[in-house]
């Protein structure tokens, strides 16, 4: 039972990191991309400021949809051994290629009164190594996924303030798997899943005509997962944990420089700190089978970015990005996410293809600090390093009707 335990815990873990900002998912957009999201919550050029800052809506026009994708490529190469060393195999690259897609509509209910609709997924995993592994018996897959659901109002209060509102309806999916034995690859499986609420709310504040501040508020949101966890023996155990998925909160800035240029600034906070231990539970008894010292951070990322106006179609956009991880060592961090501060590197643009339509583009470099791993799991430590990078390419398409 003690072993079964263990494994619980192992696979549990992975769902406390992942790439971004722990295993937050920015890329709400891809007309921010290119900016490498500096001045979202200040921006409010189209629907997504569903998510950025519901205020924003205030400042569209007529009825407008959004779709957009993102390709995610993340690399992840271990080297390094377990201790004690019953396989050599560092595991190939872990990184597992992700497409992630967002929708977004708004329309006016009033003159003052906007409705928006969001579909995103704020928070997912994708990792994988070639099996067998030094670390196998601390991770093998992670597959993470949400699914989010957030509707908004927007309220022009006068010409200066408007304020924002939404509620997030958010379903959590996740299978992992790793190795019960150190030299065998019999496989452990983990599948959980829940919904839960979350909100969030926002204000704009329109200084002059050149110049507005946003500031935006994400709310947590708690998970109680159930779901099963599958041995080689075979046996099936009902099992749950809970988990708080983070708040987060922005402050942006949008400034007109000249008609040529714009200017744009961000400062988020991330509440990683609320993930602070892991406990998971026999789901029948209620019996704590592990308890995991997480002893995550809180996090913060600062953006700037600026616009090119190069004609009435074309608009190029740059931005530069630092992002901390919320890992606070090598002995916390875990083979299901090597995470650690990374920089972002981002250019793009939008095209207008007509006076209702346009489409936006934009990639993203993330030079990934040295990951450095010391984590012991199931009586087998990992040491080593990684070698990570991210590359992101999005594209987005909004109609104005």
């Amino acid at each position: 039972m003690k072993r079964k335990a263990l494994a619980l815990a192992g696979l549990w873990c992975m769902v406390g990191g992942a790439q971004g900002a722990g295993f937050a998912l920015i890329e709400q957009n891809a007309s921010g991309l290119g900016n490498a999201y500096a001045g979202q919550a200040a921006v409010a050029e189209d629907a997504s400021t569903v998510f950025f800052n519901p205020a924003g809506m205030s400042r569209l026009e007529g009825k407008q949809v959004v779709v957009a994708a993102h390709y995610i490529r993340p690399a992840a190469e271990f080297s390094g051994a377990s201790t004690p060393s019953f396989v050599t195999a560092t595991g190939g690259d872990a990184g597992k290629p992700a497409l992630v897609p967002n929708a977004y509509y708004v329309m006016g209910l009033s003159e003052r009164l906007r409705f928006g609709l969001g579909l995103n997924g704020p928070f997912g995993l994708a990792t994988e190594y070639d099996t067998p592994w030094a670390g196998q018996t601390q991770a093998i897959l992670s597959d993470v996924k949400t699914y989010n659901v957030n509707p908004s109002l927007s309220w022009q209060v006068n010409d200066r303030v408007a304020v924002g509102i939404g509620l997030d309806w958010q379903r959590i999916k996740a299978k992992l798997t790793s190795a019960a034995h150190p030299v065998v690859p019999a496989v452990v499986t983990m599948k959980g899943d829940d919904d839960s609420w979350g909100w969030n709310a926002g204000v704009l504040f329109t200084l002059d005509e050149d110049t507005r501040v946003g500031v935006n508020f994400r709310s947590e949101v708690e998970h109680a997962l159930t779901g099963t966890l599958a041995t080689p023996t075979p046996a099936v155990y009902p099992v749950q944990a809970d988990l708080t998925l983070p708040a987060t909160a922005s402050v942006s800035l949008f400034r007109r420089l000249t008609p040529a240029w714009d200017l744009l600034a961000d400062l988020t906070w991330t509440g990683w700190g609320s993930f602070d231990e892991l406990r998971v539970r026999h789901a029948g008894s209620g019996a704590t089978l592990s308890l995991v010292d997480e002893s995550w951070d809180d996090t913060w990322r600062v953006s700037v970015g600026a616009n090119y106006h190069a004609g009435d179609r074309l608009t190029w956009r740059f931005g530069v990005a630092y992002d901390q991880t919320p890992v606070p060592d090598a002995v916390h961090r875990t083979p299901r996410i090597p995470d650690e501060d990374r920089t972002w590197l981002a250019v793009g643009g939008q095209y207008r293809v007509s006076g209702q339509g346009r489409v936006d583009f934009g990639y993203a470099h993330l030079f990934v600090k040295d990951a450095r791993i010391a984590h012991t799991e199931n009586g087998i430590a990992l040491g080593g390093v990684y070698d990570n990078q991210v590359d992101i390419v999005s594209v987005q398409y909004t109609h104005t009707f």
